[in-house]
Formats: C-alpha cells, structure tokens, sequence
C-alpha cells in the first residue's frame, strides 16, 4: 500500500487526493475487519503525503495605499477613527493581527507616541519594538480621541469593538474585508 501511495504521489497526485483514497479503503478494512473477513487493517498506518499550505498572497503597493487612504464619510466617526488606525498599523507597521489585538493603552504591549515605536509580545512570546510612521501616528491619535467615548471604564485595550471591550481577531479580520471591499481592493486581505 505505500508503494502504491508512492507510486501514485510520484505520478502527480496531490497529497489532499491521495488522503482522501486512503480514508475510503481504511473505512472500508475496518468494515471488513468487523466483518471478520480480514484478520488487520493494512491502511491503519499509512499517512498520505504533506499538502502544501500556500503563502497569502500580499498586497500590492497600490492595493495597501488605496486601503490605507479610503475613508468611509458615512461610517460612525469612532469606528472609521479605529479602522484608519489598525490598516496604518498593519501594514505600516507590519504587525500580526494577534499583536494588534493585543496592544493595550499602557504596559509592555503598547504604542508609545513619544518615541514613535510600538511594542508588542510577538510570536515564539518574543518582543519586539517597530517603529511606527508618521502616518500611522495621526491616525492613532485620531483613534485616541474618540475611543474614550466607547471603551468600558477600565478596559485595557487599545482597540475596543463597538461594545466597549477588547477587539477580537476575527472582528478585526471582518472589520479589515469590509473596508477593502468598501474601497474597491480587487483581491482578498490577508493580514498576518
């Protein structure tokens, strides 16, 4: 059976397809063995082939600047304040959506405005400071000063979601899509 995986990998199968064969004839040796028509499972053990996993593909050059540069007039002035900030911090800066949604507005992950770097515990709980742009600077102040207005009393985060409370990834990775769209970014966002 791996000679015939091998056989079947090396004539241009991909790994995906050659699991899913595997899957069907290890369920059925398992109904097999039920039966009682086979002593053991010869499939049990072997594994398909690695799929490759793709990288995103990135923003081009243009594509970031027309979504750093879209503003919505007819978004709520908070929430287009916030989205400005977090694509300037995403792609200015180059920060994971994890790092972002993790800045807090004092502490070891935090933007200090003073010395124009952000920092952040990164992957692998690395820290890292990356300096952070003029433009990107504006916009945070533009997001600071507005955001007391909806931030429960108390809360930590930099980024608050419309109810008050810490940003989540995924309301940020949904936040992010509907501005591209709103903009007119012609392929799919993939922040990292």
């Amino acid at each position: 059976i791996r000679r015939w995986v091998a056989q079947m990998h090396g004539g241009g199968r991909s790994g995906r397809g050659i699991a899913l064969i595997l899957s069907g004839w290890r369920g059925f040796y398992a109904w097999l063995g039920r039966e009682g028509l086979v002593p053991s499972n010869p499939v049990q053990d072997v594994r398909a082939p690695k799929a490759p996993k793709p990288l995103p593909k990135a923003l081009s050059v243009d594509d970031a600047v027309q979504l750093a540069e879209h503003h919505n007039a007819e978004a709520d002035p908070w929430a287009e304040a916030r989205d400005a900030a977090i694509v300037e911090l995403l792609y200015g800066c180059g920060l994971r959506v994890g790092e972002l949604v993790g800045l807090d507005m004092t502490g070891s992950n935090c933007v200090d405005l003073q010395a124009a770097e952000v920092h952040v515990l990164g992957k692998g709980s690395k820290r890292r400071s990356v300096p952070v742009g003029a433009s990107a600077l504006k916009a945070l102040q533009g997001w600071l000063e507005v955001r007391e207005q909806l931030a429960d009393p108390g809360e930590p985060a930099l980024f608050v979601s419309n109810r008050g409370t810490r940003l989540t990834p995924s309301q940020l990775r949904s936040r992010l899509k509907q501005r591209a769209i709103q903009a007119g970014v012609p392929t799919h966002v993939h922040p990292h």
